[in-house]
Order: structure tokens, then C-alpha cells, then sequence
């Protein structure tokens, strides 16, 4: 404050029991949709490995809790050589700041864009639940790439586990404003609740 050097300190209210909840219900949506689906999870990834050449599933470094890095899986959208073609596309980005996002990517498959469409390809995830790499509702992963370009301000993302859905999902998808996309997960942060998440799956399966 003028010539002076000052430190805020922060304290609150740490839901213990809440986030015990928040795990146990992540384990037990996580295990029973995974059973329920698996016969439909097999057939999605016979018809990926006809349609083009490749792996199955997409596997890429993200940044989890307090700069932890797992290996989160999805289906693969793209053709093989997809990480490599990105340089070549990066004129076409929607987004602004460190996000990346082209809505017609030339690099998606027929199967990966109805994929994309309804967030199938992201139901390998629940695997990344189970393993307490992700919960089920929570920020999105970012990479490492993202993370080195973070601002101090940014950082509050990698404060808890990150999410398959959340509240950037169900409310500001297409907003191509980072700031907008940090802030409506420091929101979430803020003013967690198992009843806001119960809410936000609600809104994301609708």
C-alpha cells in the first residue's frame, strides 16, 4: 500500500467431511457408469480403430492438484499425426490467451467429431476418477504448455482436483475469453459445495 510491502493472508473453513463425500461419490458414479456403459465403450472403440490408423485412446500429460502431472485418457478424435499438424493451424485459433480450439479442425475424424459432439470422447476419464487423478466435476485439466503461460492469478486453477465438467462447461463453453474461463473456476473454487456440484452434473447431462 504506497511505499509499503503487504501480505494477505487467506483462511477458511476446510470441508473435511465434504470432500471425503465428494471422493466416495466419485468412486461409486465412476465404477457404476463405467460397468453400465462398457458394452458401448467397446463398441466406440472398434469403430475407432476402423475408421483411421491409430491407438484408441488419446493419452496426454496434464497438470493435476498442486502441479502434478498424470496421464488423462480419451478417445481419439484426431488422425495419428495430429501433435505434429498443430504448428500448421495455429493461425485458425478461436481462443485467446494460451487456449486452443478451432471448431472445424481439419486433424478430427468423421467418428471424432460426432464424438466431440455429445463429450463421448471424454468417458475414458472416469478411469482418471477412479485412480483420483480427476473427480467427476471440478476445473478442466490444462497441459503443460498452458500452465508455463499461467499468471500468478492462474495458478488458484491447480488448487484442487481437476474436473471432467464444471462450471466453465455448463455456462461460459463458448466463451473465448480466458479470463472469463479462470474466473468462473475460481467461482467454482470459492464456493464449492456438494450441492453445486450435484447441480453443475445435472446441468452438464442436460
Amino acid at each position: 500500500i504506497g511505499q509499503f510491502p503487504t501480505i494477505p493472508l487467506h483462511r477458511g473453513h476446510v470441508p473435511e467431511l465434504g470432500f471425503v463425500i465428494k471422493r466416495v461419490f466419485d468412486v461409486f458414479f465412476s465404477g457404476m457408469l463405467l460397468l453400465l456403459l462398457s458394452p458401448f465403450l467397446i463398441i466406440l472403440a472398434i469403430a475407432i480403430k476402423f475408421e483411421s490408423k491409430g491407438p484408441v485412446f488419446y493419452a496426454s500429460e496434464r497438470i493435476g492438484k498442486k502441479g502434478r502431472v498424470f496421464r488423462c485418457y480419451k478417445f481419439r478424435t484426431m488422425v495419428r499425426d495430429a501433435e505434429r499438424r498443430r504448428a500448421e493451424f495455429m493461425h485458425m485459433n478461436e481462443r485467446d490467451g494460451v487456449l486452443f480450439k478451432i471448431t472445424n479442425d481439419p486433424r478430427i475424424t468423421h467418428l471424432g467429431s460426432f464424438l466431440r459432439k455429445f463429450s463421448l470422447d471424454e468417458l475414458p476419464q472416469f478411469i482418471n476418477v477412479l485412480r483420483g487423478d480427476m473427480s467427476v466435476v471440478g476445473p478442466r485439466p490444462p497441459i503443460a504448455s498452458e500452465v508455463m503461460e499461467y499468471k500468478l492469478n492462474h495458478l488458484r486453477r491447480l488448487d484442487v482436483t481437476p474436473g471432467i465438467t464444471g462450471l466453465w462447461q455448463v455456462q461460459g463453453r463458448q466463451d473465448p475469453s480466458f479470463d472469463s474461463y479462470v474466473s468462473l473456476d475460481v467461482t467454482y473454487i470459492e464456493n464449492w459445495s456438494i450441492f453445486l456440484d450435484l447441480k453443475i452434473l445435472l446441468r452438464t447431462i442436460g
